[in-house]
């Protein structure tokens, strides 16, 4: 069996390693020289502790194991089983941790709420004031930036796979086509912008932010949005940061942590009016190199703005230095960044057959990191891979 993926990025790149481990042979196209996307411009953490109880959390998990065992595999990765500490502050954020430990899921995800002590003995570098700490288990990390890159060498090991970088798809068909140009191009195949056709008997369109052009044309009413997001990276911080760490604001963003104590929270304890404005939490993840990379805000409103503010970073930086009792390291990299997410935010993911063998795959939100190893596997599996 031939797979053509179209996209570079980690949704695309672990549907690659879904075929290429069922044996199978794989021609991977991206339209930029490297991936450069949501893939490369986010935390690298698997993310399990925010994740809603059910089918998102089911596949976060299974994410999780399939992660590691990769890792294992391909330790360019840097696969961290980290774990996760989200500090409180007083009453109400602590009964919102409560509230989480008290889940009939929590076991599975690893949950603990640890006294600040407990937490300083997790991770020693959190010497601020705060009064607890949720602990998430299950929480890891890996090395967002050269994630790809690792897992094509080890693809392009197999002796099935080819990565074509510098080509935008312009053209698909699938067996069962219609009239049309695309119909010229034979079964389950994709027309590139250097005029190559390159046909294989399964197509899985993964193309992450980009929903217009093609993908518009396949479906003109897909229901995923853009998201827009501010984030940055220090210096190194001079010492272990042992695990990722999350501020009180991510009960607000993520649907494990709705309860009535959260209800509570939003009524009694106003947020930073810089954090409400932006839609902010804040997520901190150290690097191999000791960096921080530190985010997060989000715009859903279109046009999305051209340029970065300064406001959500200095937020960004207080909260921290609160925890850490110290000064922040210098900021060495600032960026923005788009990600697709289903408008039914309790989906996972899009996943539509746009033509006989013919898939796309879209939408995961802030879940593609994450979850990217389990949607594939999915889609694998889904197809008869």
């Amino acid at each position: 069996m031939r797979v053509i993926v179209v996209g570079g990025g980690v949704v695309g790149t672990m549907h690659a390693w879904q075929a290429v481990e069922r044996g199978h042979e794989v021609v991977q196209i991206e339209r930029e020289a490297e991936a450069r996307g949501a893939s490369l411009r986010n935390f690298g953490q698997i993310w399990v502790s925010g994740r809603a109880g059910g089918e998102e959390l089911d596949t976060a998990l299974r994410a999780r194991q399939l992660w590691e065992e990769i890792g294992e595999r391909v330790p360019g990765l840097g696969f961290r089983a980290i774990g996760s500490l989200t500090p409180v502050r007083n009453a109400r954020e602590y009964a919102v941790a409560e509230a989480a430990v008290a889940r009939p899921d929590a076991a599975a995800r690893g949950y603990a709420l640890v006294t600040a002590d407990e937490a300083r003995q997790i991770n020693p570098a959190l010497r601020g004031a705060f009064r607890a700490a949720l602990w998430c288990e299950r929480d890891a990390a890996v090395e967002p930036r050269t994630a790809q890159l690792h897992l094509r060498e080890a693809l392009e090991a197999s002796g099935r796979y080819t990565f074509l970088p510098g080509r935008e798809v312009r053209e698909v068909t699938g067996s069962g086509s219609g009239s049309g140009s695309r119909s010229r191009l034979g079964p389950a195949a994709v027309r590139d912008d250097h005029g190559d056709v390159h046909q294989g008997d399964a197509v899985v369109l993964a193309t992450g932010a980009s929903l217009s052009g093609l993908v518009r044309e396949l479906v003109p009413d897909l229901p995923v949005r853009r998201v827009r997001l501010q984030m940055m990276q220090t210096a190194p911080l001079g010492e272990a940061l042992t695990t990722s760490v999350a501020d009180a604001d991510s009960f607000r963003y993520y649907p494990a942590y709705r309860s009535g104590a959260l209800d509570e929270l939003n009524a009694e304890q106003v947020q930073a009016p810089v954090a409400a404005a932006h839609k902010m939490q804040l997520l901190m993840v150290q690097r191999r190199d000791g960096g921080l990379t530190i985010g997060d805000t989000h715009e859903y409103e279109h046009p999305f703005a051209f340029d970065t503010l300064e406001d959500p970073y200095e937020h960004l930086a207080e909260v921290i230095e609160s925890f850490l009792g110290r000064p922040l390291p210098k900021i060495r990299h600032r960026w923005a960044g788009v990600y697709a997410q289903c408008t039914d935010t309790t989906r996972v993911v899009h996943r539509q057959q746009v033509s006989d063998g013919v898939w796309l795959v879209t939408g995961p939100g802030g879940r593609g990191m994450t979850c990217s190893p389990a949607i594939a596997e999915t889609t694998a599996n889904e197809l008869g891979w």
